[in-house]
């Protein structure tokens, strides 16, 4: 079926080229015969001639110059009605013409072939350009098949494309999409080709016609760009596993380093003082007595909390960290906080401000407990013995209210000030401060999951960690307090 259609459409150029001159002829014969000269038709003749050639190609033009020539001799050269030439004139006119209708078919064919040739290299350098363009930042070998698919089938206009990336699990693209190909085998089939080997293979059916060897260089061409494309994107993917293997590998050197770091000392400081009250040498009604109980409590307590901070970081990073919302008034939630924490910060002023008149919020209780006792214990270690923790509340407007933690310690380095919220960033030397560096990452993620956001900056006289809440649950506001008869 395309040889038959390929063979009529040639065919019909030669035949239009000859009823070209055709009609030329009987136009001059019929109409300016008496009006015109030999030399004035000879040139009328050689229009045909030059738009045949441009409109149908150089085999065309070579015909309609020698059915012109003939025309010409046969109807305008005396005698008339013979091929036979009287005058020796009239022989090199002949000559003439039909050099001239020879070379100018020549000539424009040549330009007509340089003209497609170069539309064609222009087409085909713009098509690689949107290809290249397409392909640029795709990391997909999925998204990648698929672009070179619709390039493709712009460019061929095939039936159908299937493109099969060897990847694991494998990648089969087909366009039109959930349409089977043909049973017929392929007209072409390019292999993807990079420098580790066959990446897959794009195949391609064209049933009304074939493929011709410029649209085959072309789509060879497609080929290496798409296994390119593949290519850089397995590098691509195998950078971000290395990438993400030494993160990996970083993250656990930092835990194991930080925890080891934490877990020794209050282990250590349990160990001696149980090693003490076994020992029988501290008498059970002394001061001493109670001064290791009291030791061994406070380091069970750290030890929860560091193991509470752990199992609380990987909540979150799991997306499972969900607040059990309750409206709850954060006043108490402070005032519990303090009361737990009192002998950490005996050494310290703690003073609050709270309004009376605070509304309820929507608050998980348990983990924004969390939250001031890691804000509270992260002040009381920067913050020089005797020095003033403030907590303050306030309604910031309608949708939400502000808390602000603030010490006295030294202030952070502007540097450093987004950053002390990320895992396991720490701002001063480990030997001098203790801590995992999780506490202000947990603070910030519990935040977050109340709809609230977290900062730091530096004051005039210290440190301040800021934070809001949200004051309205599921877009209701907070229910109201119950009035204390006494009070009114």
């Amino acid at each position: 079926m395309i040889r038959m259609r390929s063979s009529f459409a040639f065919i019909l150029k030669y035949f239009l080229a000859i009823s070209l001159i055709a009609a030329t002829t009987a136009f001059l014969f019929f109409v300016l015969r008496g009006a015109l000269n030999t030399p004035l038709v000879a040139l009328l003749y050689l229009l045909p001639v030059g738009l045949t050639t441009a409109l149908w190609g150089l085999g065309p033009g070579i015909l309609s110059a020698v059915g012109a020539f003939l025309s010409f001799n046969y109807f305008f050269i005396q005698p008339y009605y013979t091929f036979q030439v009287r005058h020796t004139s009239d022989v090199f006119v002949l000559l003439v013409f039909l050099f001239v209708a020879v070379v100018i078919s020549q000539l424009v064919g040549r330009a007509q072939a340089g003209l497609a040739a170069a539309t064609a290299r222009e087409r085909e350098a713009t098509q690689l350009y949107e290809l290249s363009t397409a392909l640029a930042g795709l990391q997909d070998d999925e998204a990648i098949a698929c672009t070179i698919a619709e390039q493709i089938q712009v460019v061929s206009q095939a039936e159908h494309i299937e493109i099969e990336i060897r990847a694991k699990p494998p990648i089969q693209v087909n366009l039109p999409i959930n349409i089977s190909p043909s049973e017929q085998k392929p007209e072409l089939v390019i292999p993807l080709l990079s420098a580790r080997g066959q990446l897959g293979e794009i195949r391609i059916w064209r049933i009304h016609h074939s493929v011709s060897p410029a649209e085959k260089r072309l789509l060879q061409t497609f080929a290496s760009q798409g296994a390119l494309a593949l290519e850089r994107a397995q590098l691509a993917q195998v950078e971000s596993r290395a990438k993400l293997l030494e993160d990996s590998d970083q993250l656990k050197s930092a835990i194991l380093s930080s925890v080891s770091h934490e877990l020794r000392t209050p282990l250590a400081t349990i160990k001696a003082s149980i090693s003490s009250l076994r020992s029988g040498e501290v008498n059970w009604e002394s001061s001493a007595r109670a001064d290791l109980l009291a030791a061994v409590d406070d380091e069970t307590d750290r030890l929860n909390i560091l193991v509470g901070n752990l199992l609380d970081m990987s909540r979150i990073e799991a997306g499972a960290l969900k607040p059990q919302r309750q409206w709850n008034l954060l006043a108490e939630i402070i005032d519990g906080v303090l009361a737990r924490m009192q002998h950490l910060t005996e050494q310290h002023r703690v003073e609050t401000d709270v309004p009376d008149d605070l509304p309820l919020l929507p608050v998980d209780y348990v983990q924004m407990e969390q939250v001031f006792t890691n804000l509270i214990s992260n002040s009381v270690k920067y913050a020089p013995l005797g020095s003033l923790i403030r907590i303050s509340v306030r309604v910031r407007d309608e949708e939400a209210v502000l808390v602000k933690v603030s010490n006295q310690g030294p202030q952070v380095p502007p540097e450093h000030i987004e950053k002390i919220f990320d895992k396991f960033y720490r701002v001063t030397a480990a030997d001098r401060v203790t801590g995992t560096g999780l506490g202000l990452s947990i603070c910030k993620g519990i935040i977050q999951v109340h709809g609230g956001e977290i900062w730091a900056e530096n004051l005039p006289d210290g440190f301040a960690f800021n934070f809001t809440l949200p004051r309205k649950w599921d877009g209701a506001p907070p229910p109201q307090l119950p009035v204390d008869p006494e009070t009114t």
